[in-house]
Formats: structure tokens, sequence, C-alpha cells
């Protein structure tokens, strides 16, 4: 599996995705810019030591991304999709994509994969907009691995 963040603002939510991505052996994929250094502390010690452990790949764009991965299965997250994210059938080499904090994943790159957004079921509420991003991230994250029975994870 593979985690993308489009443009992460907040390096506590990196790090705590960076820890999930370590313990599942899911590659992470940032691409910039980023709202923070990938040295900052803040992102250090919300990944603990497992840094070592997270396959992470960064990008300076979504073009950059593309090049890289011609082949990537993305799917997006979102708080317009109609499906829900257990009504997926996840590829198991799959790119859940993650949009910034503030305001989600371009509609542009939206545009160009109708077919893969999904969501999160929620209140529709004006002022509640959205999960944490390290929680989303999670929630879609198990259940794209529950259905392949958590393969290679004890």
């Amino acid at each position: 599996m593979n985690i993308v963040l489009y443009q992460p603002e907040i390096p506590q939510n990196t790090g705590n995705i960076a820890r999930t991505c370590a313990l599942t052996e899911t590659n992470l994929h940032l691409i910039k810019p980023l709202g923070f250094s990938l040295d900052e502390k803040h992102l250090k010690r919300a990944g603990l030591d497992y840094w070592d452990l997270v396959n992470l790949s960064v990008y300076d764009s979504f073009e950059q991304f593309i090049e890289k991965n011609p082949a990537a299965k993305l799917y997006l997250l979102t708080t317009k999709a109609t499906k829900f994210y257990h009504q997926i059938n996840y590829d198991q080499n799959a790119f859940l994509m993650f949009g910034k904090e503030t305001a989600g994943i371009p509609e542009a790159i939206h545009a160009a994969y109708p077919e893969n957004r999904f969501r999160i079921p929620m209140r529709n509420h004006e002022k509640a907009r959205s999960l944490n991003l390290s929680n989303a991230v999670n929630i879609v994250l198990y259940e794209a691995l529950r259905q392949y029975n958590f393969q290679d994870l004890i």
C-alpha cells in the first residue's frame, strides 16, 4: 500500500502518518510544498524513532509524482464524494491520496480521477468540515489492509 500526502501542512499529522506507515509497511509519498521542514522537531517527535522504517519519497510537484509513479492506481479522499471508503475495492498496491489540511486536493486532480473518489461518513455541519488528517489516513488505510487480510502483518 501507499499513502500520498498532497502538500501536508502540519508536521505532527505527517509524523503520526509516518509512524503508521512504518508499522504497516506502507510507502509514504509527500508532494511539495510542505508546510514544514523534514528536519522539524515536531515531525520527528510524532514519528518517534520509526523514521528509519519508513519508505519515504518526496516530490516537487504532483506532475513529478505521476512521472515517477506512472502506473499508480490513485484513490482520492474528499468530503465531496458520494462513495464511502468501505465501498471501494482497493488495488493491493493502491495509492491512497489525501489533501492538505486546509484545502484538500485541488479540483483539477479530482477531475482526472472521478471514479476513484471516496469519503468517510460524518455529520454535515458548516463548522465541522473534516476529520484530522492522520485519523482519516488510519481509517482508510486499515480498511484497505483489511481487504487483504492484513497480509504480512502480525
